[in-house]
């Protein structure tokens, strides 16, 4: 390996490592000036060092070349103090977890929402230019194969890879079949069961997509979608019809598709495998529409082994969704809240500004129903502005003048209000799609509309009034455990009593948290055959220690394995048992069973359950 015989990129590295040693760890401008140091001398042809290079190569000596790396004499605290330095996007890694999104293929939706985006070449909503998008599609939509070019890189970029959150994206989850729902998540599994060996699997798989015709370059993708995407645009074509012309009939997908299932067995292998894997599935998260939520829709979520719904909500007023062809009733959504929230889950919301019929009163009016209310209090809310894209159905109501986009000022207010009015059990996960600019006909095009909404809530000194998660997490602050505090912030909804557990540092930070849904009793035995809970149990939806991520069973020096998690799981048991239950059941994630096991849980169905008393 040429990196090997690279005395240069030692030299940095080495000084970076005494550095350290000196207590002197360089901040992101004195690492910069270590290596452009290195750099000079060296003409403009010739290759540059770049911190990019520092990590791999870091890597490969210690791997390759043992005796090398054990002359550096590199202690444990160092080597994990030089990898947060040359880490690559920490916070992809700062709320603790490694997160991977995966799209499915595109496939015929069940609504038509009058906003939503029509790309053929995507699933539902969803635009061929957004980077998650543009990774799916060179995949040719394949998990395996999304999962393991993730994976590769996240581990390039040097992010720990043992904890992953699985996000899969595109359209109406429950709208695929069944057998292809079962064979995506079982891919996932087993791309992270391979681990490493996953990365030399890549390219047999992308030859057999090859094989049966399928192309994953963007201009012959353009090529091949071209015609049809016009007809869309120009409303001959809808959607659905534009589906069935370009993937079901043809026929190198149809050869694809007929190898994309699988069975419920085959997917519980992977799951046991997974239990010890070196990279757990410790969150997975489908997104699905409030109508396709039922009973049976949700017990075959947790079969797939999912944690976390996304639920696109959008509005709560039933003319605003009927403006925007919704196709929804707000007691819908109210039902599709209960349920999902009785049967443990993490319920992630859609919430959209400036819709058709939406005001800027409306709106922040609307949202403090939505955050606060008893009929849905979200634990996650994905709160972004309608934006106005080709080819959709809003493009005619922009032209006659009967929707305009807010300015930005009214836009950036609103949004403030609605953080300030967000409660300390929600996290305002974005506030934007990830839809480039330049697909963006008119509405918000400020890719840091999050940061300029945190700027202005500083500017006003309104940071005080925050409540809201994501503005408290301490993230890769080191955390003094004599400095947190324990509180409990109860709150009802229209089926349970909630109790949101966290830790909190004397300025407010959020060091971690615990869900605990105490279901109300008569709402249970009168519902008996829709739940798979039964009365006197009590519920965990959600666990969750911030910090950099930590390595399973390592001490590293953040807010992670110090026992917080532990601590919180019995001070919901204490609460529970106090209010009169006598079992809880936790909503484990596979990768996260042996965990709950060592906590006295033991398996049982769709949950893992202890006794109280």
């Amino acid at each position: 390996m040429r990196l090997l015989q690279c005395g240069a990129m030692e030299e940095i590295l080495l000084e970076i490592v005494a550095r350290i040693r000196r207590g002197e760890t360089p901040d992101a401008r004195q690492l910069a000036r270590i290596i452009l140091n290195a750099n000079k001398g060296i003409s403009d042809n010739a290759d540059h060092y770049a911190k990019r290079q520092l990590l791999p190569y870091y890597r490969a000596v210690k791997k390759d070349d043992p005796a090398r790396w054990s002359s550096w004499g590199i202690d444990l605290a160092t080597e994990a103090e030089l990898v947060r330095l040359l880490q690559l996007k920490p916070r992809r890694t700062a709320s603790g977890v490694a997160t991977i999104s995966v799209l499915t293929k595109p496939w015929p939706c069940g609504g038509a929402c009058l906003y939503c985006p029509n790309d053929v070449r995507m699933p539902k909503s969803y635009i061929w230019d957004e980077p998650a998008c543009q990774r799916a599609e060179h995949s040719f939509f394949d998990p395996y194969l999304q999962v393991a070019v993730r994976l590769h890189v996240l581990a390039e970029m040097g992010h720990p890879t043992d904890k992953v959150e699985l996000i899969v994206l595109g359209g109406t989850w429950d709208d695929y079949p069944r057998g292809y729902r079962i064979w995506f998540v079982e891919q996932l599994f087993r791309a992270l069961n391979d681990g490493d060996a996953s990365w030399g699997r890549v390219r047999g798989i992308r030859d057999a997509y090859h094989g049966a015709g399928l192309a994953d370059e963007p201009g012959e993708l353009r090529a091949r979608t071209a015609a049809t995407q016009t007809r869309i645009d120009a409303g001959d074509l809808t959607y659905n019809q534009a589906i069935a012309e370009l993937y079901r009939d043809d026929p190198g997908w149809q050869r694809v598709s007929a190898r994309q299932t699988s069975t419920l067995d085959s997917l519980r292998e992977q799951h046991r495998i997974n239990e010890r894997a070196a990279h757990r599935v410790v969150g997975l998260v489908v997104e699905t529409r409030p109508d396709a939520i039922t009973p049976e829709s949700l017990t075959f979520m947790r079969e797939l082994g999912c944690t976390k719904v996304q639920i696109g909500v959008q509005g709560i007023r039933q003319d605003l969704l009927d403006c925007n062809d919704r196709g929804l009733t707000v007691g819908r959504i109210e039902d599709a809240f209960a349920l999902t929230r009785l049967y443990g889950f993490k319920i992630h919301a859609h919430f959209m500004v400036n819709l058709v019929g939406a005001t800027p009163q409306t709106d922040a009016d609307d949202y403090r129903t939505f955050a606060t209310g008893a009929a849905f209090a979200p634990d996650e809310v994905k709160l972004y502005p309608c934006a106005l894209v080709a080819g959709t159905g809003l493009m005619r109501l922009a032209v006659s003048g009967a929707w305009t986009p807010y300015t930005r000022e009214q836009l950036v207010d609103i949004l403030v209000d609605d953080i300030i009015a967000t409660p300390a059990w929600t996290r305002v996960s974005r506030m934007i799609r990830d839809i480039p600019s330049t697909d963006i006909v008119a509405g918000n095009k400020q890719t840091n509309l999050r940061q300029m909404v945190e700027q202005t809530i500083d500017r006003r000194g309104l940071r005080p009034q925050v409540q809201e998660i994501r503005m408290r997490e301490i993230q890769g602050d080191d955390v003094r455990l004599d400095d947190l505090a324990l509180q409990d912030v109860p709150y009802k909804t229209d089926v349970t009593q909630e109790h949101f557990i966290q830790w909190v540092t004397p300025e407010g930070g959020i060091a971690g948290f615990l869900r605990l849904s105490l279901p109300d009793q008569a709402y249970v035995r009168d519902h008996a055959a829709d739940l798979r809970i039964r009365e006197g149990e009590a519920m965990i939806r959600e666990v969750h220690v911030y910090g950099r991520t930590a390595h399973l069973g390592a001490g590293d020096g953040n807010a992670q394995h110090r026992g917080l998690g532990r601590r919180l799981v019995e001070e919901a048991c204490r609460i529970a048992c106090e209010a009169g239950y006598t079992r809880i059941n936790v909503i484990s994630s596979v990768g996260t069973r042996e965990y709950y096991r060592g906590l006295g849980f033991a398996d049982n169905g769709l949950y893992q359950q202890r006794d109280l008393g």
